[in-house]
């Protein structure tokens, strides 16, 4: 009967009125009313960012990698095909910003928290599912970027046509999510690398053609995110830039050329002179051993990623390459099949030779 139930209704809602209906217990504000972001709700800790040569990147807790005794064999870092490798690696924080460089001059900013976590021998996600890249856009460079940073850093960027451009890392404070334009590129240009620097660092540049340039950072005045950018070395016809590092007097310089052959430089043979120069010669370039595929300054203890362009990888420690004089033709790193030639390298952390244990060293 709809009267009976009715009925109920008001007695139900009668007896919770006798229960509850004391005076009200909350204060009701007038004024501001403060958001609760995303991140208020995560704790702040370290973690690493890896990106891989063929673009899938993840977050690891830092403690995952526990410290072990000198000479132990470590932990499986990330799971990657027998044909990709980590390529870069980043400390962070989750509450830091990550900045990723592309090559076609696109600066993109995500927070740590928002890469997603995997675990450890988890390939990671497609980087082209976080960032809206264009077709043909890769990502070149990641940097992290603290808020704790009391000095003024600098961005320094190095494009393939040798045009350099130095801008305080500050501008890059505010980058929509689809990116935001970091240089301007001329046509057929394209950036290769990205660095921080501390406003006095000295900066080497490598050509194909197996010339470099080494010039203090201060020689390239800070410019805007605008600016086109000045030149940093001065192309010889037909020769493109093929690596670019910050440099000091204790490191290596490390050549590898396009028919494997590679040697490692004192970074004291190569004077720190103007931007804009053509260069002193970095490895005397032949028929036999080929134009240069790549430049990078060392420690000594780092391993190399060399790729061809046939797909092939090879990873050695760079202290197995020999330390020869500037204007010499290197040794041979890597076997080639034949019209096969090195593309790029890449520096990565040592790995650890299996079966090694601290008592089988000592």
């Amino acid at each position: 009967k709809p009267e009976r139930v009715v009925a109920i209704i008001k007695e139900e809602m009668d007896d919770i009125k006798r229960k509850y209906a004391d005076p009200r217990r909350t204060e009701l504000m007038v004024g501001e009313v403060l958001s609760l972001e995303d991140e208020d709700l995560i704790e702040e800790e370290d973690v690493l960012i890896t990106l891989s040569n063929k673009g899938y990147i993840k977050r690891l807790a830092q403690d995952e990698f526990r410290a072990q005794k000198r000479g132990g064999r470590g932990v499986q870092g990330t799971g990657v095909n027998d044909d990709d490798f980590v390529r870069e690696l980043v400390s962070t924080s989750t509450h830091d910003h990550v900045y990723f460089m592309t090559n076609k001059g696109r600066v993109y900013r995500l927070k740590g928290y928002e890469i997603p976590e995997y675990g450890r021998t988890a390939k990671g996600l497609p980087i082209v599912n976080l960032l809206k890249l264009d077709e043909g856009e890769i990502v070149q460079t990641i940097i992290s970027q603290s808020g704790h940073d009391d000095n003024e850093s600098y961005l320094f960027f190095v494009t393939r046509q040798g045009v350099v451009k130095r801008t305080k890392e500050s501008e890059f404070s505010n980058i929509r999510q689809n990116g935001l334009k970091a240089l301007n590129l001329k046509d057929g240009d394209e950036l290769i690398n990205v660095i921080r620097t501390n406003g006095n660092d000295d900066i080497i540049i490598g050509t194909k053609t197996g010339y470099s340039v080494r010039f203090n950072e201060s020689a390239v005045r800070s410019m805007s995110r605008s600016a086109t950018g000045v030149r940093g070395v001065n192309l010889r016809e037909g020769d493109e830039v093929v690596g670019a590092s910050r440099i000091s007097d204790d490191q290596e310089v490390l050549v590898i050329t396009e028919k494997g052959y590679g040697k490692r430089t004192l970074a004291s043979e190569y004077p720190t002179k103007g931007r804009g120069g053509k260069g002193i010669k970095t490895a005397n370039i032949t028929e036999k051993n080929g134009q240069l595929a790549g430049l990078a300054t060392v420690n000594g203890d780092e391993d190399i990623m060399v790729i061809t362009d046939t797909g092939v990888i090879i990873r050695t420690n760079v202290a197995s390459i020999s330390q020869t004089g500037r204007a010499t033709l290197g040794v041979k790193i890597m076997r080639l099949d034949q019209d096969a030639k090195i593309m790029t390298f890449a520096l990565v952390e040592p790995e650890e030779e299996k079966g090694k244990t601290g008592e089988d060293l000592e």
